[in-house]
């Protein structure tokens, strides 16, 4: 029987992190201590204080430890995770750098019918929930990681979506379905601009200059309620 990798503890740019496995979140992590960070360089200018926000996707809470303390003591970060080893390991790190508002859930969100075509996609899955059963009573920032998540998310959480109105930030799943999840955000009366951060960060933490990810960008979207203000001046609307 192989041996069970044991996760390294690293220090990164938002805090200390324990981390196992080989996917780009992790090498990201091990190698540059951040992960996607011209992700967060696009939504620092986006969250304050009090703020309320739902990540789809732990990501071994590398973006919660950033989002922690941009929202303070008086917001909440909510972070849904539903493959269990990987909820398990975003809860280690929260408990290591002892994030008390930062909120863990093993869910899918979705509606109880896409509960066989969420363990499908997600082995090991936990159960299925609708988004808007998390009865949030804010939210002003949706943040979506994982790839085919966001449709099933939304059409959960319609009620929360239309009453509360958050931005919405978005990995799309690929060319196959990243129409159909632009039009479920615009259903809901969103525009939408298209945001392709570089996977490599020139400025990384650990000042490391070999790139592992060299031309590979994350196919993402940033999207606001029409009836607001918000303008992405200077990117593409779709």
């Amino acid at each position: 029987m192989p041996a069970t990798p044991r996760p390294s503890l690293l220090t990164t740019r938002y805090g200390v992190a324990a981390v196992v496995g080989s996917d780009p979140a992790a090498r990201s992590l091990e190698i540059y201590g951040e992960w996607a960070e011209h992700e967060t360089d696009l939504l620092s200018g986006l969250l304050d204080e009090g703020n309320t926000v739902l990540e789809v996707g732990g990501d071994y809470a590398a973006h919660a430890m950033w989002m922690s303390p941009a929202v303070g003591a008086t917001g909440q970060i909510h972070v849904v995770e539903p493959h269990r080893l990987r909820f398990q390991r975003l809860c280690a790190n929260l408990a290591l750098n002892g994030l008390d508002n930062v909120f863990a859930h093993p869910l899918w969100l979705g509606r109880d019918a896409d509960a066989t075509l969420a363990a499908a996609r997600e082995p090991g899955s936990v159960r299925t929930a609708t988004l808007d059963s998390l009865a949030l009573d804010r939210l002003h920032l949706l943040k979506v990681n994982l790839p085919h998540a966001l449709v099933d998310a939304i059409a959960s959480g319609e009620a929360t979506l239309r009453r509360h109105r958050p931005l919405i930030y978005a990995r799309l799943s690929g060319l196959n379905e990243s129409a159909g999840e632009i039009a479920a955000i615009k259903a809901l009366g969103y525009r939408v601009w298209s945001h392709l951060p570089f996977l490599f960060n020139v400025d990384n933490h650990a000042g490391a200059e070999d790139n592992l990810f060299p031309g590979i960008v994350h196919q993402n979207v940033i999207a606001a309620p029409l009836e607001g203000h918000f303008d992405c001046t200077g990117r593409t609307e779709l």
